[in-house]
């Protein structure tokens, strides 16, 4: 198989932690596919034009992280979606994927749109949405966050990690004591270790 992919983008990062965490990094090759709204990679098998994608030799292309996370969980038997809470860990991946999203539109704003046509309202909007999300996760979603490894931990570790990566100054962690601690017990897992975004990348 082949991961279209770009090591800074967090939907990205989701797969390559569970590459890690079902031992089946060494069936996936690597392709460097650099995306942006207004230059997307023809090489790309994805037709919307973003990462990560999943090449098969045995089908058609799989797109979308939760597409690619589900469909690798399944083929490793890995229990990554646990049916007896499978709702509460299927809106904790999407909150999770909300943060994602609001933050790279984020970034995009001030990299793909000219300095003209860039709207800090917008920018505000998106990090409120961000804000909401994040509270939810520390007052109603923590005791979801603690047991057996699930998708759910893994989005919000790498919706967090990007936060660090593109927007440290807003400081996610202030009155948050305990998504920091999560996040923070979370990072000492070795497939968090190992794909923990940095800006050189």
């Amino acid at each position: 198989m082949e991961l279209y992919h770009s090591p800074a983008s967090p939907f990205v990062r989701k797969v390559m932690v569970v590459l890690h965490e079902t031992d089946q990094l060494s069936d996936v090759a690597l392709r460097a596919s650099s995306q942006t709204p207004l230059r997307p990679d023809p090489a790309n098998q994805n037709p919307l034009g973003k990462v990560p994608c999943l090449a098969r030799p045995d089908g058609p292309a799989l797109y979308d992280s939760r597409v690619i996370c589900r469909y690798l969980n399944d083929r490793a038997g890995a229990g990554l979606y646990p049916q007896a809470r499978i709702w509460d860990v299927l809106t904790l991946e999407a909150t999770a994927d909300g943060i994602m999203d609001a933050a790279v539109l984020m970034v995009y704003e001030g990299r793909v749109r000219s300095e003209a046509m860039q709207s800090a309202e917008y920018v505000d909007a998106q990090w409120a949405k961000i804000t909401r999300a994040l509270d939810a996760l520390e007052n109603r979603w923590l005791s979801h966050l603690s047991g057996p490894l699930h998708i759910g931990q893994i989005a919000v570790v790498c919706a967090l990690g990007y936060l660090d990566l593109r927007h440290a100054a807003r400081s996610w962690r202030e009155g948050r004591p305990g998504l920091t601690a999560f996040d923070a017990r979370m990072a000492e897992r070795p497939s968090f270790a190992a794909t923990a975004p940095a800006e050189n990348r």
